[in-house]
């Protein structure tokens, strides 16, 4: 469905819709067979089958002149006009009570319950009717006339009386022409019914129809993005890159399940596809191409939503950027979520936090050379009023300095939708980069959050498509990013882990035990009071003496 509401159909759109879900098709297909031989087999009567054939031999014909009579004999065109009359008196509840007369005086009660519903000892005639079909034969003046039950003798037995009985009502019914048999019906012991091999044909058939009718409406109803076009035109905004999905390691990957760790996946990593590799490049070209037209190269990246892959796509655009040859720094100010010191395994014990609530100096905050071009301002200790601190002076007056010193600035900013954060940064900044997770981002989040980026006045440099796994037919790996918005111990959540009430107090065998080279026991850190810092260090000094 596209995002302006106009429902276009594409039949390549379909056709790899089906293939994509083809395991679904074929499993309730199997199903469906399987349903169909089941129904044959034990839930359907065997049934036998009988037929015998009447022939319109001759009738007469008087005219409307009271002194004219026309004799027509053997006049197969005039037998037709009577085939339609003979039918309705065969089925008549007169000839066929006869019928069943004929019937109880050969066949065991028995025979005739398993067959016909009775009364009175003997078969209804709607029962009989029921068993009967009587159709004519193609240009010709010839009944054909078929039983059908679960007895074999049975059929032919009905064929067989109501032949006989048939001349006697037709002629006191109808008062004109004829009707013989030659022959008599048969018996036959082969079943003609359940016809197996159909039901399972059929069964299959309805199984794959209802998959795909059940694939076409989620795909109707699925309002999360898979295409870029729509907001191409409903934004007017470049699509900076797609990144395509794969899967990393599955030992390590359940490993760090398990424990409970987040699977960031960064450039440089040696699982990471060449066609990845490759659309990274694609976007560092793009962000520059983007950039150039502005003095400030500073650009933050977020997300409608948690759990998009803002933070890891962050990460890798840096590593892009220094790799091509920039001096890059990276500033994590998600500072509710902090994941750029698990990324990169460094410390978080200062940070952005710290400079700017003067805890600490800017130039100790930065992690140098964490990799070739690359420098790293992690998000610093949890501080009570991380909107007010990027919205800070303080905050500007950093980003005014980092930007004589660095070519390019990333900066990792928390969800739109769900924090101002990212907003608070719209005058430090030449703009936004939104990243959107394929099949999971929907048009009505990423419509809110634009929204949002709108009202404060901050530019949308574009957009990239997360976790893309098929585009245009083309097969790509599998790459997956697992994110999972839970933090640590303080304050109230909402439900996507971001918290707006701290009061937050660390332990303290958790203050006591924190160590400079254990990111995992810094991160829950409180940010330090002035009088606390000097207390420390005057401490410190002591020690040192």
């Amino acid at each position: 469905m596209n995002y302006d509401g106009q429902n276009e159909i594409d039949l390549r759109h379909l056709f790899g819709l089906l293939l994509s879900r083809l395991w679904l098709l074929l499993l309730m297909a199997a199903i469906g067979a399987g349903a169909g031989f089941a129904v044959s087999k034990f839930m359907l009567p065997v049934e036998y089958s009988s037929h015998i054939s009447m022939y319109v031999q001759s009738y007469t014909i008087f005219s409307e002149a009271p002194d004219e009579m026309v004799t027509q004999t053997n006049n197969i065109s005039n037998s037709k006009q009577l085939i339609n009359t003979y039918i309705q008196v065969l089925k008549d509840d007169e000839v066929l009570d006869a019928v069943a007369a004929r019937l109880s005086a050969h066949f065991s009660e028995a025979i005739l319950g398993n067959a016909f519903s009775l009364n009175d000892g003997q078969p209804t005639a709607a029962s009989l009717r029921k068993s009967l079909t009587i159709t004519t034969v193609t240009d010709t003046s010839a009944l054909n006339v078929t039983a059908k039950t679960t007895d074999p003798e049975l059929c032919a037995a009905v064929c067989n009386e109501l032949a006989d009985v048939a001349p006697e009502y037709l002629r006191r019914a109808v008062g004109v022409g004829s009707i013989n048999t030659i022959g008599t019906a048969k018996v036959y012991n082969t079943p003609v019914a359940p016809n197996t091999k159909r039901n399972i044909a059929l069964g299959g058939m309805i199984g794959f129809l209802f998959a795909a009718m059940i694939v076409f409406l989620i795909d109707f109803f699925d309002n999360t993005i898979k295409e870029t076009d729509g907001l191409t035109q409903k934004y007017h905004k470049a699509i900076i890159g797609e990144i395509q999905e794969f899967e990393t390691d599955k030992k390590q990957r359940r490993a760090r399940k398990k424990s409970g760790e987040d699977v960031h996946v960064r450039l440089t990593d040696p699982n990471v596809p060449f066609s990845v590799v490759e659309s990274y490049k694609s976007i560092r070209t793009n962000i520059n191409f983007a950039l150039s037209t502005s003095d400030r190269k500073v650009f933050a990246v977020s997300s409608a939503s948690p759990g998009e892959g803002k933070s890891t796509m962050s990460a890798n655009i840096a590593i892009a950027l220094a790799q091509g040859g920039n001096r890059v720094l990276l500033i994590d100010a998600d500072m509710r979520k902090a994941v750029q010191h698990k990324i990169f395994n460094i410390s978080n014990k200062r940070g952005l936090s710290s400079a700017v609530s003067r805890m600490a100096k800017l130039h100790d905050c930065i992690k140098r050379d964490v990799m070739e071009n690359l420098d790293i301002l992690p998000s610093g200790p949890i501080p009570p009023n991380p909107s007010e601190l990027l919205a800070s002076v303080q905050m500007r007056t950093i980003l005014d300095r980092l930007s004589s010193e660095y070519a390019v600035i990333v900066i990792d900013t928390p969800p739109i939708n769900v924090v101002t954060d990212a907003m608070e940064l719209s005058e430090c900044v030449a703009g936004i980069v939104m990243v959107l997770r394929y099949g999971m981002t929907t048009f009505e989040d990423t419509e809110a959050a634009m929204k949002r980026i709108e009202l404060a006045n901050m530019n949308t440099l574009g957009f990239i498509l997360n976790d893309v796994k098929h585009r245009s037919g083309a097969y790509y790996s599998k790459y997956k990013y697992k994110y999972k918005y839970k933090y640590g111990k303080y304050g109230k959540y909402d439900k996507s882990g971001y918290g707006y009430g701290y009061g937050y107090t660390a332990k303290p065998e958790a203050q006591e035990g924190a160590d400079e080279s254990d990111p995992a026991a810094e991160e829950e850190k409180p940010v330090k009071t002035e009088q606390t810092a000097k207390s420390e260090k005057s401490g410190k000094s002591e020690k040192k003496a």
